[in-house]
């Protein structure tokens, strides 16, 4: 028997033989195998809906097989709810996290946990335990903070020391990047590379193929419920983890062909905004885009980059600055204004900004223009003229939908992205603000909004692209400008830019070297 240093009994293997599982009308997981081991990180890797998440709640126990078994260490297993897998050392870090926004990190471990003194819950010595926890596996944490108080970076480290907490020996994380800026990423990696090291068994799953190659041990690729093959990570080329994944071979970066650009359709001029606390996010940004360009806005997360997005949406008011749509002054209308003036909005959060999770996808796709004919006829609803539109939608976009009546929250993240991307394209913008267009969405999604991007570009739309992603601002972008504590820093063509000489403006440096 090995003792983690968490102070739990190590496992060794788990194995997961010939599982199936189907809701209606659905096949779940395909007689699946899937084994991980202490000592490494598993690669669980498919897109969205390919049976990942299905499967490992299966072993977390909060689902029930159909057919197949689990064997811990050699010896069957079987899971009626969470607390059994927790009990065995099965841990679960869900993709929204199960944290009680108004209750601190000591009080969100201690839920659900017996009472150990006169009836009451020892809090004083959870809180030493969470404290010791932190620094033997370099997790920064305040036990007495409060959630609401935490980045979700701090969020997701308090989950995993809850897990850690509770016994976990083998660590499940499901899509644990998808909300995590770039720098939280690489501080969630070193975490789990070191939870390996000391002998846990971790699975990562996720769609995004660089992140399983810099991070695993093996990868397991799944498709429609099936697992397709388990590979070892040692020089597996992308394109090959890509076909496996979708089935076909995957187009990386966009064809990019040669558009004369035209007049200007957005230009910003010495624009000053406040961010939430009420301090300067944005310091004098001058910026202009023409027709049938993309520039792209490079940055780290928290320079500025959502507000800028916001105040040309009029999410946000600007202190003082320009800002014109098509060459009318639009610095203080409203949303509606701006959307009559040829404005389309892609939002960071598409579930805050973009979509209503209750609403169907036919009334979603009808947010910004119910009001208008044909959707609209003396003040009612034209109902039929609605889902007419929906459909349409769906069909010219690929958007995976049982029907137009199906609430968007039960749709992938990539088809409401899709959504979103259809229903501000109806209108035939002129102008488009694309903030992080293709963050948490698989890779035939991702290949489908750059495509779709770059078609706007040859149709003339001027488009603004703020992301993250470096490899997607490089594949898309015309012009760049780097975004730094809210100025930028630099304009370059694309022709001129490298990962490096970005990085090095991104970090504040003013004269990269070539």
């Amino acid at each position: 028997m090995t003792i983690l240093p968490s102070g739990h009994t190590r496992i060794d293997h788990v194995e997961m033989r010939a599982i199936s599982k189907k809701f209606p009308g659905v096949i779940a997981n395909d007689a699946v195998d899937f084994d991980v081991r202490a000592g490494e990180i598993h690669a669980l890797l498919g897109e969205n809906g390919a049976g990942k998440s299905t499967l490992m709640k299966i072993l977390y126990g909060l689902y029930k097989p159909d057919t197949g078994e689990i064997r811990i260490d050699g010896q069957p297993a079987q899971f009626r709810s969470p607390a059994d897998a927790l009990a065995r050392g099965i841990g679960m870090i869900h993709q929204h996290f199960m944290l009680v926004q108004t209750l601190t990190v000591t009080e969100n471990v201690a839920l659900g946990m017996k009472p150990s003194r006169g009836g009451r819950l020892d809090l004083s010595a959870i809180r030493r335990r969470l404290l010791e926890l932190s620094t033997i596996y370099g997790l920064k944490i305040e036990p007495d903070a409060y959630i609401w108080q935490l980045s979700v970076g701090e969020q997701q480290r308090v989950e995993i020391v809850k897990a850690l907490f509770r016994g976990g020996a083998l660590l499940i994380m499901d899509e644990p990047t998808a909300v995590l800026t770039p720098q939280e990423v690489d501080e969630l990696f070193v975490t789990l590379k070191t939870m390996r090291e000391q002998g846990h068994a971790l699975i990562f799953i996720s769609h995004k193929l660089g992140e399983v190659q810099a991070l695993s041990d093996r990868i397991t690729v799944m498709r429609d419920g099936c697992a397709i093959d388990t590979v070892p990570n040692h020089n597996v080329e992308r394109r090959v983890l890509a076909r496996m994944m979708v089935g076909r071979d995957v187009q990386f970066a966009p064809d990019r062909p040669a558009v004369q650009t035209g007049a200007v359709r957005l230009h910003i001029h010495d624009l000053h905004v406040q961010n939430d606390q009420r301090l300067p996010a944005l310091r004098g940004v001058s910026l202009d885009v023409c027709s049938g360009e993309i520039v792209g806005i490079a940055g780290v997360s928290g320079n500025g980059q959502r507000e800028l997005a916001e105040t040309i949406a009029g999410l946000r008011a600007a202190e003082r600055g320009e800002l014109h749509l098509n060459g009318v002054d639009m610095l203080r209308a409203s949303v509606a204004a701006r959307l009559r003036a040829g404005l389309a909005f892609i939002p960071e959060e598409r579930m805050r900004h973009g979509m209503i999770g209750a609403f169907s996808v036919a009334e979603n796709a009808v947010l910004q223009n119910h009001a208008d004919p044909p959707y609209s006829r003396r003040g009612l609803l034209d109902f039929a003229a609605i889902n007419a539109h929906a459909k349409k939608l769906v069909e010219s976009y690929s958007i995976k939908t049982p029907s137009a009546r199906t609430p968007v929250k039960n749709l992938s993240g990539g088809n409401i992205q899709k959504l979103i991307l259809g229903r501000e394209l109806a209108r035939q913008p002129s102008i488009l603000i694309a903030a992080q267009p293709t963050r948490g969405v698989d890779i035939s999604a991702t290949e489908y909004i750059h495509n779709v991007l770059m078609a706007q570009r040859g149709a003339g739309v001027a488009i603004l692209l703020i992301s993250e992603d470096l490899d997607e601002i490089l594949a898309l972008s015309d012009r760049i400008a780097v975004l730094y504590e809210g100025r930028i820093v630099r304009i370059m063509d694309r022709a001129d830019a490298t990962s490096e000489r970005l990085g090095m403006l991104m970090a504040g440096a003013t004269t990269p070297s070539a």
